[in-house]
């Protein structure tokens, strides 16, 4: 679906995003990373608005910024809102499909099933003007998703949304990805992500940090320093073993919560040892926290990594 070939792109001495290499096929994916990130830049490289400075970018096997007619297999829903106060969201999407170059006797029912697929029904005939930040972005979902093509690009898509429009917007997206379709969902939300697809693609300063479901990088981050948390009323009596070893950076006791907190600088060593210590020393019952799998916990591991504190 998509190949980066070192791609890099400078906006003057700003480095945009910097030699990226990727090859992903089709599926639904999460852009994550921090505002600032590199992220719409990648999205205007995929759909040809941009042209990289070195490197090449292949949507479909086609360079986006040269071939137009892959604009017909892409949906996209800017991060921009979209306000045109006269004009009604049928209307407008009608002629956002007309532009895709689909026959005119068409475009009105296009829309039409569109905007009853995000909610929009009742209030699509009305002025844009009267709308809410909710309903706006609802109906920039209907015109990414009208012309049915084959690759929808989302840029922050919750934005505006109340839990109901947040509810359906993950339904929708969902169903998307189980018809075959490519997504690709931007947001520095790490929960939006979650909610739709397990694989991500994460960037920062430019950089493609990591790729692949959240499962896969926790594997590679698992003898990488974490913070552990052992809870129970024995859990101090293992300070003694813990104060033997030297991949241990820090421990705290919280007594008033039976806590121990401890950072590893080895933690498959520790998953090695916790469990003949519990036993040889008699220990009662215990709860283990560990970074939990999910994006967040991977994306601040990466991060840290990232910067270098991790070594």
């Amino acid at each position: 679906m998509i190949e980066l070939n070192h791609v890099t792109k400078m906006y003057g001495n700003v480095v945009g995003v910097n030699d990226l290499t990727l090859t992903i096929d089709t599926g639904a994916y999460g852009l994550i990373g921090p505002n600032g990130s590199g992220k719409t830049t990648l999205i205007n490289l995929l759909i040809g608005h941009l042209q990289p400075t070195l490197g090449s970018v292949r949507l479909f096997d086609s360079v986006p910024a040269d071939d137009r007619r892959l604009l017909r297999r892409i949906g996209l829903c800017p991060a921009s809102d979209v306000l045109y106060p006269n004009v009604s969201a049928l209307e407008w999407v009608t002629y956002q499909v007309r532009l895709h170059g689909m026959e005119r006797r068409h475009c009105t029912s296009r829309a039409e099933a569109a905007l009853e697929t995000v909610g929009m029904t009742s209030s699509m005939r009305r002025p844009m003007g009267t709308y809410s930040l909710g309903m706006r972005q609802r109906t920039k979902i209907a015109q990414a998703i009208a012309h049915e093509p084959d690759l929808l690009i989302l840029d922050e898509p919750y934005n505006g949304l109340d839990p109901v429009g947040r509810n359906d917007m993950t339904r929708l997206l969902k169903k998307w990805t189980r018809n075959g379709r490519g997504l690709i969902f931007a947001s520095h939300v790490l929960q939006e992500i979650e909610s739709v697809t397990s694989s991500f693609l994460l960037i920062h300063g430019g950089r493609l940090l990591a790729s692949g479901t959240a499962d896969e990088i926790e594997s590679l981050l698992a003898d990488a320093p974490q913070e552990i948390c052992l809870v129970g009323a024995d859990a101090g009596r293992l300070i003694h073993r813990l104060a033997d070893v030297d991949w241990v950076d820090a421990m705290e006791w919280n007594q008033g919560k039976s806590e121990l907190r401890v950072s590893l600088r080895e933690p498959l060593a520790f998953y090695e040892c916790i469990a003949k210590w519990i036993h040889d020393d008699g220990l009662g019952t215990m709860q283990l926290r560990t970074p939990d799998g999910n994006l967040e916990a991977v994306f601040d591991s990466l991060l840290r990594r990232h910067r270098g504190e991790s070594s």
